[in-house]
């Protein structure tokens, strides 16, 4: 079996973008959510069987105690920050397993239920669907990979490191230096993404690098000054590496039974009549009847 694992948040930031407004009969706004849900049963119909969504309940997570410069729900459209939680409800009703984070983030359940996942032999591959950079760590051999589902592009091991010239491991250590602006966190002074791609290559992780430069491969440029401001800046590298670290230990699931979609609830039918889309619901039901006679 394939497991389907979908960034629920980076979903419905990109179909509140993409979408006319649209609102329910009490003035809400519910474009996204829709277009989310969509999307969601259009995996199914496509044959997803087991599939789970994280999203961010709560924006803020335990990364804002760590670093106050890290993201949050500030500069975040109200109307967009509304339909996270009846997305989270709305996805239920259709069936689907569903993570809202409060303490951790989305991409921490995401990695934990992929990590999860990948354990169990009846898997034969895990499928990260999103494009975030974060969640390249991840990614294992052909077995868990990412999946851009708006490119239709696939990202496993050799395509990690063909995009970033480092291994899944060193993602945490490539974005503490680089810095992540989506995150909030800044990177360590001097270093772009061909510097990392360069040294981290060589050394996976930034203890593994030498302190003295002149220990370094010859083919790195600039290596003084990268050592200079690397170690300088050391403690906030070690800072950023955390920040940039996914989470394993978020509770997700028991087996990968609890992934397996078992059809919409009674009250999704409530759900598309308050979002004009009543096909959706017949749509959902006839996807459960095509799976029970397959």
């Amino acid at each position: 079996m394939n497991i389907y694992l979908i960034d629920g948040t980076y979903e419905l930031f990109r179909h509140f973008f993409a979408l006319p407004s649209s609102k329910d009969a009490n003035g809400q706004e519910i474009a996204a959510v829709r277009g989310v849900l969509f999307s969601v049963l259009s995996m199914i119909e496509a044959g997803a069987t087991h599939l789970g969504v994280a999203t961010d309940h709560v924006v803020e997570s335990f990364r804002n105690n760590l670093y106050p410069g890290y993201k949050t729900a500030e500069g975040v459209p109200p109307e967009l920050l509304s339909q996270f939680p009846i997305l989270e409800e709305a996805l239920q009703s259709m069936g689907v397993k569903v993570w809202p984070m409060i303490e951790f983030e989305a991409d921490d359940a995401l990695a934990s239920a992929a990590a999860k996942a990948a354990q169990e032999k009846r898997v034969t591959q895990v499928i990260i669907c999103t494009p975030d950079k974060d969640l390249a760590q991840c990614v294992a051999g052909t077995r868990v990979i990412q999946l851009d589902r708006r490119r239709n592009a696939p990202r496993d091991e050799a395509g990690v490191i063909e995009k970033f010239g480092v291994r899944p491991a060193s993602i945490p250590d490539y974005l503490a230096v680089v810095g992540d602006s989506a995150d909030g966190f800044p990177g360590v002074p001097g270093w772009g993404a061909k510097a990392a791609a360069a040294v981290l290559s060589h050394y996976p992780h930034l203890e593994n690098i030498p302190q003295d430069w002149r220990h370094w491969p010859p083919s790195i440029r600039r290596a003084r000054s990268l050592a200079e401001s690397l170690f300088a800046a050391w403690n906030d590298a070690l800072l950023f590496r955390t920040l940039a670290t996914l989470r394993l230990d978020v509770p997700v699931f028991d087996t990968v039974d609890d992934l397996y979609w078992q059809g919409p609830q009674s009250q999704f039918e409530a759900v598309c009549r308050r979002f004009g889309s009543p096909n959706l619901f017949n749509r959902a039901k006839s996807s459960r009847a095509d799976t029970e006679t397959k």
